[in-house]
């Protein structure tokens, strides 16, 4: 795929007021969680009796509700304790798990971009909502976020359509101003399903053809390169 035409630009290319906003999921988009998730869920599987290989490779099924993870992840082992299974997993996530997250290069970046453009950000994540706060508190990118949303307990938002639909009506906010961005299909089919656009990041848990499979109006490549191809969707181009 060929770089965005911006993709290139100058620092502060950008570095006017714009309207409109950005909804962007964390893990895979901003965030590398897997090193933490991986320690989670280990944990949660010995908590339930079983002997979890060290290395296990979560790659593929990072991204969605943690319950659907959960049921993928028992199932090798037989296990249908799926409601036990989450509660161990946001045990040990929340003592330890989650300081196992690291910006992706070049993420900090952009959000300093698109802010200083005068964009909205928000965070929509299916992460649930406390683990994600303390992220970008511990990260310390909060302050370039609008809102935090994400996930809450009675599992009302845990997917994708419900959240986003529920960033927009709290915040007032028009679909034909926003713009989701995420690396898995479940970002781009929650988009479509209230009206938004979807860019896919190829850097993230999901491949490229998920992501066009899924629908996505445009990829980027490179974290580098996320401000520039916000900011030229939201602005028209």
């Amino acid at each position: 795929m060929n770089p965005h035409p911006f993709a290139h630009a100058a620092p502060g290319r950008y570095l006017r007021f714009m309207t409109g906003c950005v909804l962007l999921d964390l893990d895979g988009t901003l965030i590398d969680s897997q090193p933490g998730i991986v320690a989670s869920c280990l944990a949660t599987l010995r908590a339930l009796g079983h002997q979890p290989d060290d290395n296990l490779d979560l790659t593929g099924i990072i991204g969605p509700p943690l319950e659907d993870i959960m049921q993928i992840l028992l199932r090798t082992y037989g296990d249908d304790r799926v409601d036990e299974a989450v509660v161990a997993y946001r045990r040990h996530y929340g003592e330890s798990g989650f300081l196992g997250s690291v910006p992706y290069p070049g993420i900090g970046r952009s959000l300093e971009e698109m802010k200083r453009a005068g964009l909205q950000i928000y965070l929509a994540t299916s992460k649930r909502l406390l683990f994600a706060s303390r992220i970008l508190d511990h990260l310390k990118l909060t302050t370039y976020f609008d809102g935090i949303h994400g996930s809450v307990p009675g599992g009302e938002l845990d997917h994708k359509p419900e959240l986003l639909a529920y960033v927009l009506s709290e915040h007032g906010l028009s679909p034909s101003r926003c713009l989701m961005v995420g690396d898995r299909r479940h970002d781009i089919s929650g988009a479509q399903a209230v009206g938004m656009r979807g860019l896919g990041v190829l850097w993230g848990y999901g491949s490229r053809d998920e992501l066009e499979t899924a629908g996505a109006d445009r990829l980027v490549e490179s974290p580098a390169d996320l401000a520039g191809a916000v900011l030229s969707m939201v602005d028209g181009r």
